[in-house]
């Protein structure tokens, strides 16, 4: 069938559809060689009025190429798992929404509870990076966590709430902000600069934080080497506020 005909029976337009061929997300059962026109069968339809359901909903079209490879109940995982995504995110927007309607008109309102707890002071193993989303942060922990799993010998562990590792937000993450994030993991004291030096570096500066001094975000986008260090403040010892979002 025509271009025009396929666009009608699967609710998307001729211009989507050849969008959707350049992409290689739907291309066109045969196209002709002389004028360059596009023929569908209707064999095509399913896949068309899915890509025109999911587009609806707001998948982006490198998801909807995922999803279109996978086995149906893989394919259906994957729709479920962007939807609570995109559930929470809109929850998020609508508490922030809330929060600004009451603060121009001039009510009292506390967007996040803060709870202080005492934190041990502790050495760090850190690795800072600019993310401009939270799958690039998911992928930085991952990163760290296999660099300690890689050592030949274990990497020991701070036992308790001290021992847990965090990630510092030094700004947003999203379209307009890139961080950094700069993922922590709590070791002895002890051991913090034996570990450090054994660990791959991104470049060859060594951070380092005084107590009670200040935090430098390293060099260069990338900048941020894996480099042991010790201070007080937020997560790094002494008394901690963290808002709970």
């Amino acid at each position: 069938m025509s271009i025009g005909e396929f666009a009608r029976l699967s609710r998307l337009s001729a211009k989507a559809l050849r969008l959707y061929d350049e992409l290689g997300l739907l291309p066109p059962a045969q196209v002709d060689p002389d004028s360059g026109y596009r023929w569908y069968t209707a064999g095509q339809l399913d896949n068309a009025r899915l890509v025109a359901s999911l587009r609806q909903i707001g998948v982006p079209l490198a998801q909807i190429q995922l999803i279109l490879s996978l086995e149906p109940e893989a394919a259906a995982a994957q729709v479920g798992a962007y939807w609570s995504g995109t559930e929470a995110d809109h929850a998020a927007r609508r508490d922030l929404a809330g929060y600004l309607v009451d603060r121009l008109a001039g009510k009292r309102n506390v967007m996040y509870e803060v709870a202080v707890r005492d934190i041990p002071a502790r050495s760090l193993l850190c690795l800072l990076r600019h993310a401009s989303n939270h799958q690039e942060v998911w992928a930085m922990g991952k990163k760290v966590i296999g660099m300690l799993k890689a050592q030949p010998v274990p990497v020991p562990r701070i036992e308790g709430v001290a021992g847990a590792a965090f990630v510092v937000y030094y700004g947003e993450v999203n379209q307009d902000s890139d961080g950094p994030v700069e993922f922590c993991w709590p070791v002895p004291q002890d051991q913090a600069d034996q570990l450090a030096a054994s660990l791959p570096r991104t470049h060859a500066a060594h951070r380092a934080c005084a107590p009670g001094g200040p935090r430098s975000p390293g060099p260069g986008r990338d900048g941020g080497a894996v480099a042991s260090r010790r201070g007080l403040g937020l997560g790094l010892g002494g008394r901690a506020a963290a808002a709970a979002q």
